[in-house]
């Protein structure tokens, strides 16, 4: 059986699929015995202490005694059809308190828009039921375009009645608060939570908010910021209720969302296309973006929901209208045949301007359209942008939704204080008093890890941040074979390449000149970019004597190109070429130090290491042989979910290399399902020429590179998973569950991997969570600067029994830092407090891409800078090189040779496995 070229003495061993008895033992052993996540075990002591303020607003809860009732709600209409919509069942709930608040005994209640009330103590009775009466302006008769059988508009008031029925479902007490904050029972406090945010939604909901989540946005135009495209940013607030060590507090922060920019609809389409004139615009992708968008008719003052778009122009579109006698009667059986746009200007009067030769908008049913020309239609406001933003929206975004920390904090306070909570009567009934100041913190400031460049000399960061101008890296490459091409970029390359070389001297690297440098034949720019990329290397193996080391690759578009996809697949899956590939704006030296950080480290070289790897010094990793995986899993952008190649998840795993170093990487990735956040591919049951499973390609690679040595202690970095609304470790965050699913899911199938090797001992585990969505910010307590890399804060604002933590491992620059939140779930390795926040520090320093503490990505929403350990960022990059593979799959016959997975009816392509040469590279830096 193949074995990976494992087979001296002492190797791992391969095994066939049927464990042995002691291995079926282990693992029932491991099956019986579920995990749970720890307990917090001690606090950090090391660093600088510094005063720090939270986001954060201590609640007070008086009527700990009190029960929450939870009652059923179903609502009907006339027809006895269910009412599904949030909007019409929210006006009904608030009529019913309205009408009949003597019957409930006067009782306020928190609905949630869907199924469920809560009240505070029981109402009069289990079950009750109501009926409702709303009166709202319609069209009664409507003889619009369209409308087969209808008579001329009238306005009239109607009064619809709904039927509501009210059941007893459950109750919890309120004292689950307080023994969640004592660390007891704290499994029983979720339900309690939910009401109180449930109460905070509700209240947000009659100030005619639009509802995210726990986020609300106000419906002005001064929170508004216009990205492009007919969409814009909708500045709001977040805010929930947490538990924390300090007690019950009151979380609030900046918050944003995308949404279409209100006004009219032509004006949006214009944006949307980037066009100047309505003739230019592409109708069949107008149909898609309106499809389902709601508009304000002008001549008449109601909402419509689009449902697509005419046939025919509104000059050539027919419909039949029925026409009036002499005396004013209408004629069952008179009609004539007349356009839209006649319609309107003869009449109804209506003056258009440009909509003769647009299609119109069907604001009907499916078989009983309903058209109104374009130019009488408005968006409405606050209607959410679900696609994914295009690069210049999100520099927009980011360059002009920029907040400083003392601005942010007082946008929270401002919130705080605008929503007044405390008139709201549920929150009043539950005796809760929210506090207007935020909380104060002690913080402790992390010295910045040493690190080793070339020559043996030290370099200590400054403010996160450090050079190598007059330095050279620890280990540099030379690099000799090697070629530059250019897909019509306009960029003079022999002057890229000469200087290129320069500060590759200056770093120590030894560039030869290139063999050659190979500009696109102009033909095939209008080529598909597949077809681009295969004329390339018709050229490359025209002009080259043989395969090059490496290609630098320069594309014409910074962002987004779509020629980088089918580009990184030739060479790293069929060719097993190292590439980098830029598209410079302006060439200098810090930009090409940047360029030959990447590209020595995916050559295998080694840009710096920190100092206690160097010695090795490394608490409890230096004499025991340790593997460190950084996992991930992420999605599809927003609107791509019904497209398989690109909604198929890259999970993906990187593993320390070369032990007892832990700055040396390889990555594994693996598609699976959509939306499915554990990692399914971590062991596969292995047959003759099978995929093993991610852990066995990690395990054999960790062994061949590390003395043959064996991992006994295995550290996992995992990014946070289901970012739930009621999670419980974290308001905002990762719950309880979805722990246990790392602990009994996924660390599980590590677990099978070494069984299936035929090892029957297993290693010790220290499993840490690094979530990044949540909306704590740390402050100075001055607020004038963001605060100091290294930031950790592990009292007050923390879990009251969960082991967590804050860091913030880089000084923010632009905007509010974001610290990242650490759950620890399992510490069987033993590290101290200290030892843990000092490793998860120095791990954000040896990012050999860069030269600061790692900052990967700026949240353009939450206008923060987000931090993350260096294996976390490894293995981001990496699913987020290779998902470019599956992008261009369908056009490629280079692709027509994958496998594939399925997921129910839907079978997705699996991603083609690395070339062997390049396969345990650094091809992600």
């Amino acid at each position: 059986m193949a074995n990976d070229g494992m087979e001296e003495k002492g190797a791992i061993q391969v095994h066939s699929p049927t464990p042995s008895p002691s291995a079926k033992m282990s693992q029932e052993t491991v099956e019986c015995s579920k995990r749970a996540p720890i307990i917090r075990e001690g606090y950090g002591q090391d660093g600088q202490h510094v005063s720090l303020l939270v986001n954060d607003f201590k609640v007070s809860v008086n009527a700990l005694d009190g029960i929450f009732y939870q009652y059923n709600v179903s609502i009907t209409n006339g027809d006895k059809q269910v009412v599904e919509g949030k909007d019409i069942g929210r006006k009904v709930m608030d009529k019913l308190y309205e009408t009949y608040s003597s019957l409930i005994a006067g009782k306020h209640f928190a609905y949630d828009g869907e199924k469920s009330m809560y009240t505070v103590g029981p109402l009069p009775q289990n079950k009750l039921e109501f009926a409702v009466v709303l009166e709202g302006s319609y069209a009664k008769c409507d003889g619009s375009p369209g409308r087969a059988n209808g008579k001329r508009t009238k306005h009239s008031s109607l009064a619809k009645t709904f039927n509501v029925e009210i059941s007893y479902a459950a109750k919890f007490p309120m004292k689950s608060i307080a023994l969640a904050l004592q660390g007891n029972d704290v499994n029983k406090i979720n339900d309690s939570l939910r009401v109180l945010d449930i109460i905070l939604r509700q209240h947000a909901a009659k100030r005619g908010c639009l509802l995210v989540r726990q986020s609300f946005f106000h419906d002005d135009v001064r929170n508004f910021i216009d990205v492009g495209g007919g969409v814009s940013a909708c500045r709001g607030f977040h805010s929930s209720f947490r538990t924390t060590q300090g007690g019950l507090s009151l979380n609030m922060d900046a918050s944003s969302t995308i949404i279409l920019t209100p006004g009219p609809v032509l004006n949006f389409l214009l944006a949307n296309q980037n066009v100047r004139s309505p003739h230019q615009i592409d109708w069949g992708r107008a149909k898609k973006m309106l499809k389902s968008l709601i508009v304000k008719a002008t001549h008449r003052n109601m909402e419509f929901k689009i449902i697509g778009l005419s046939e025919n122009s509104c000059d050539e579109q027919f419909f039949t209208l029925k026409v009036k006698n002499g005396d004013g009667t209408s004629d069952e059986d008179q009609t004539i045949q007349i356009t839209v746009y006649e319609y309107f200007t003869k009449h109804r009067n209506v003056h258009l301007t440009y909509s003769a030769s647009m299609p119109c908008l069907d604001v009907g049913k499916p078989k009983r359209p309903n058209y109104l020309p374009l130019e009488l239609c408005s968006l409405v406001s606050l209607q959410r942008y679900k696609k994914a933003l295009s690069t210049m929206q999100r520099s927009s975004l980011v360059e002009k939704s920029r907040q400083k920390p003392r601005e942010r904090i007082q946008i929270v306070m401002d919130a705080a204080r605008n929503n007044r909570y405390e008139d709201d009567p549920m929150l009043k009934e539950c005796g809760i008093s929210i506090e207007k100041s935020l909380t104060q913190v002690d913080g402790r400031v992390l010295d910045a890890p040493t690190l080793k460049v070339g020559n043996n000399q030290d370099c200590i960061p400054c403010n996160g941040r450090w050079n190598f101008r007059n330095q050279r890296l620890l280990a540099p490459k030379k690099i000799q074979c090697w070629a530059v091409v250019n897909f019509s970029a306009r960029c003079d390359t022999s002057y890229l390449c000469r200087e290129l070389i320069n500060s590759g001297r200056n770093k120590g690297i030894d560039i030869d000149r290139p063999y050659t440098i190979i500009d696109e034949d102009p033909q095939c720019m209008r080529s598909s970019p597949v077809m681009r990329v295969e004329k390339m290397f018709e050229m490359i193996r025209s002009k080259l004597p043989g395969p090059p080391d490496f290609l630098l690759c320069v594309l014409p578009e910074r962002k987004n190109c779509d020629i980088y996809g089918p580009w990184k697949m030739k060479n790293l899956h069929e060719m097993g070429i190292v590439t980098q590939c830029i598209s410079p704006v302006k060439i200098n030296d810090q930009y090409l130090t940047n360029v030959l950080l990447k590209i020595n480290s995916k050559l295998g070289g080694m840009n710096s290491l920190l100092a206690v790897e160097h010695v090795p010094s490394i608490p409890l990793i230096k004499e025991t042989p340790t593997m460190i995986l950084g996992m991930d899993v992420s999605h599809g952008s927003p609107g791509q979910s019904d497209v398989p190649s690109i909604a198929a998840v890259g999970h993906k795993v990187v593993g320390s290399r070369y032990w007892p170093l832990i700055s040396r990487y390889r990555a594994s990735v693996r598609t699976q399902s959509p939306k499915v956040e554990m990692i399914d591919s971590l062991y596969k049951l292995q047959a003759d020429g099978e995929d093993g499973g991610i852990m066995r390609e990690l395990l054999i690679d960790f062994y061949q590179t590390s003395q043959h040595r064996k991992p006994t202690q295995i550290i996992i970095f995992r990014t946070s998973v289901y970012q739930s609304i009621y999670g419980f470790a974290c308001r905002d965050g990762v719950s309880e569950s979805q722990f246990n699913q790392v602990l009994n899911i996924e660390l599980e199938q590590i677990v099978k991997a070494f069984q299936q090797m035929g090892e029957t001992w297993l290693p010790k585990f220290t499993v840490v969570v690094a979530q990044k969505n949540h909306h704590t910010k740390l402050f100075l307590a001055n607020g004038s600067n963001n605060v100091p890399p290294g930031t950790v804060v592990d009292t007050k604002v923390v879990h009251p029994r969960n082991y967590d933590f804050y860091m913030c491992a880089q000084a923010g620059m632009i905007g509010t830092s974001r610290p990242i939140h650490y759950h620890v779930l399992l510490n069987e390795i033993g590290f101290s407090p200290d030892e843990l926040q000092k490793l998860v520090h120095a791990l954000s320093y040896v990012y050999q891409r860069s030269t600061s503490a790692v900052s990967l990505g700026k949240s353009c929403l939450l206008n923060a800078v987000t931090i993350k350990v260096a294996p976390i960022c490894y293995a981001h990059l990496a699913a987020q090189q290779v998902s470019q593979f599956i992008k261009f799959g369908d056009s490629s016959d280079s692709s027509s040779g994958h496998g594939f997975t399925s997921a129910g009816d839907i079978i997705y392509p699996e991603l083609p496995r690395l070339h062997e040469n390049v396969r345990s590279s650094m091809f992600f830096c």
